[in-house]
């Protein structure tokens, strides 16, 4: 695992050794294990270190024998040995033992087409010295990052932003991201919240040649094609084979390993996998409170045989951290739980180095409480369209708080207007009332239900169900969930797994009937079902909590009236009503509705705004 960044110069200038230092220095933490740098005319590579495997023969940028391929590489592949096998069988020579190695002699037998041959989690740049082309690359899933910019005579690309603007890239709010994000708690790819910045989003290559012309194109897919005549007995062995091989190929590594361990399944089942392998140590952090994750996390650990370390987060822990967990993240992600990763990321990283985790369970599987309402809207959905369409007008007459109105309201609404994923904060009609903007943007601007359009209209032959994890994998889960995942352990040095997220698992998950997958009310009820005997008994069936994060009652308190303060002095009220704001704080405050989520949405971009837009020096890490 590491941390890339470079420049293309079209007129061939050669990067400076002062410019690439700048880039590379703001990603220390992702590589403290060593540095380097190549430069030719045209070109520049950057890299920084976090030593994993081949910890001898590590050291990028890397090339082929002539040196006419050379390459910067974030990431880790899980078949690289099998593809060295190969590719030596084709006649390649090899330096190294490194994965890194095997992509470059990949590109050069396979050319683009090489990214598809590949298992794993990466962001990479090759430049080839041939054709004059700078080639790269994000993952299938999103895992790691890749952001990139072009201004004006230079193409710039980083694992991180920070890479970018220390080159001097312009540091201005993208209007129409900060118009989205407050609706989803993240900036949906490919913008960031930098003008001129862009992600390059998950299963996507790009192509740049010298004289600035930029190529994207998608490599693959995450489409679910359910097989509804598929046994469950056979989906349940397919499942248990799958992820005790992804577990193992996760593993490989040359230095200390462990697990995240929560009070769910999804953890718990990786933890279990890896314990029936070697001896290892788990990692929780809870909450004081009745949903502390970290007393059945214990009991997990107990039942299973790892060595467990624990952390009470208590309110100044996660508010003293906030500052430089929010400059890690680049841009605004307002998910509470990302400040409790924040946390036990720190704490395993005391023990280990790479740490394997449970996200993209819920996604490929069917695991949010959501996923069950296609379910209970039944009796709606199956009136005739004309009875549906009356009732439609009806219930919007009916007083709002009126019991059954909002069953009825999102009976009678289809799933494309009311389904964006697992966060809908703000409204169009809120934003209004918000957002100091003009009325000729927001009625203009690609909104958020128009972003979840392209992907609807892929999955019109879908059911319900798998639709709304279609929208997840491609919204939620990249925005969210992987880049928090990313920024928050990589702050700490840490390397994070993810083996649901694995092209194999993918491959399993995506034919299951969805009928397997929610029934008889439960969520991701054949996962359940699988892990049988692997994951202990008490752990099975309990609700999902996630990172069960008190933020409503700490808002409610004098931390609400600070929060505020911290908003005000920020420099964004050219951005937001403080009326509006101040509002919302003074009503949830006395009771008179949950608005924290809410005000968390302005108060991340508030401190993001502050070290990225205000300070001069915002890239440098708040202490």
């Amino acid at each position: 695992m590491c941390g890339i960044c470079g420049v293309v110069y079209f007129d061939h200038t050669v990067p400076g050794a002062d410019e690439l230092e700048r880039m590379t220095s703001q990603i220390v933490h992702r590589g403290p294990d060593d540095f380097g740098t190549w430069t030719d005319p045209g070109i520049g590579l950057g890299f920084r270190r976090l030593s994993i495997i081949d910890l001898a023969e590590g050291h990028q940028p890397l090339s082929n024998e002539d040196e006419s391929v050379w390459i910067a590489f974030n990431g880790e592949i899980y078949n690289y040995k099998p593809l060295r096998e190969m590719l030596i069988g084709r006649g390649h020579q090899f330096k190294t033992h490194t994965d890194t190695e095997v992509i470059v002699h990949l590109y050069e037998e396979f050319g683009e087409a090489c990214v598809e041959k590949l298992r794993g989690m990466f962001g990479f740049a090759i430049w080839d010295r041939r054709k004059r082309t700078l080639f790269g690359a994000r993952d299938h899933f999103g895992i790691k990052p890749f952001y990139y910019c072009q201004d004006g005579q230079r193409f710039l690309f980083g694992s991180e932003m920070k890479s970018l603007l220390a080159a001097g890239m312009k540091r201005a709010v993208q209007r129409e991201s900060l118009l989205n994000y407050v609706t989803f708690q993240y900036v949906p790819e490919p913008l960031t919240m930098f003008e001129g910045i862009y992600k390059l989003p998950p299963g996507h290559t790009i192509k740049v040649s010298d004289d600035g012309k930029i190529t994207l194109r998608r490599y693959w897919d995450p489409m679910f094609e359910p097989n509804e005549s598929k046994p469950l007995s056979e989906s349940i062995e397919q499942i248990r084979e799958t992820l005790k091989e992804s577990v193992a190929a996760h593993m490989q590594s040359d230095v200390p390993r462990g697990c995240f361990l929560s009070s769910g399944i999804d953890s718990t089942a990786i933890a279990a996998h890896m314990r029936a392998i070697e001896p290892i140590k788990t990692f929780s952090v809870g909450f004081e409170g009745p949903n502390n994750e970290t007393e059945i996390a214990y009991e997990s650990a107990k039942a299973l045989g790892t060595e467990h370390y624990a952390k009470i987060i208590t309110e100044a822990d996660y508010f003293d951290s906030l500052e430089r967990a929010s400059w890690h993240q680049d841009e605004p992600v307002a998910d509470p739980s990302a400040i409790a990763l924040y946390h036990v990321a720190a704490l395993a990283r005391e023990h280990v180095t790479v740490v394997l985790s449970g996200e993209g369970a819920d996604e490929l599987f069917g695991g949010y409480r959501i996923y069950r309402e296609p379910q209970a809207l039944r009796a709606v959905d199956a009136l005739p369209m004309p009875l549906k369409r009356l009732l439609a007008r009806l219930v919007r007459l009916m007083p709002s708080g009126l019991p059954g109105r909002n069953y009825l309201l999102r009976g009678t609404t289809p799933l494309e207007q009311r389904f964006l994923g697992n966060a809908k904060i703000f409204t169009e009609d809120m934003k209004a009332e918000l957002l100091k903007v003009e009325p000729e943007l927001l009625a203009s601007y690609l909104n958020p239900w128009q972003t979840a359009q392209k992907f609807y209209k892929k999955t019109t032959h879908l059911d319900p169900v798998t639709r709304m994890q279609y929208i997840d994998m491609n919204l939620w889960m990249p925005g969210d969930i992987l880049m928090k995942a990313d920024k928050m352990t990589m702050a700490h040095s840490l390397e994070l797994r993810v083996p649901f997220l694995d092209v194999e698992m993918f491959d399993v998950a995506r034919r299951i009937p969805a009928s397997q997958r929610i029934a008889d009310g439960t969520t991701k009820a054949v996962f359940r079902k699988a892990m049988q005997g692997i994951v202990p008994d008490f752990i099975m069936n309990r609700p999902k909590l996630g990172f069960p994060v008190p933020l409503r009652d700490w808002v409610k308190g004098e931390r609400g009236v600070q929060m505020f303060e911290q908003i005000q002095s920020s420099g964004i009220e050219d951005y937001f009503q403080m009326g509006y704001v101040r509002k919302m704080l003074e009503n949830h405050r006395e009771g008179r509705g949950d608005y924290a989520r809410k005000l968390w949405v302005v108060y991340m971009f508030a401190l993001w705004h502050r070290a990225y837009i205000e300070q001069p020096a915002g890239t440098v890490q708040p202490r």
